[in-house]
């Protein structure tokens, strides 16, 4: 999987997941949505993204993505 993909999936999960836990189990996982929905404005304008490093480091992405 492309690390860009793969940013993306992690982000989406992390979004629905938060959604379902703050409906089910408490309202404050509310801020776990508005947490990445703000990495992901940050990143837009800085180029930083700490879930690309994460990922890197777990091994995602590789060489088949042409980056290194």
């Amino acid at each position: 999987m492309k690390l860009e993909n793969a940013i993306r999936a992690l982000a989406g999960t992390m979004i629905l997941v938060s959604l379902a836990l703050s409906h089910y189990v408490n309202p404050n996982w509310i801020w776990l949505t508005a947490f990445v929905g703000a990495n992901l404005l940050q990143s837009a304008f800085t180029g930083f993204c700490p879930a690309e490093t994460i990922l890197k480091k777990l091994g995602v992405g590789g060489s088949c993505c042409g980056k290194h």
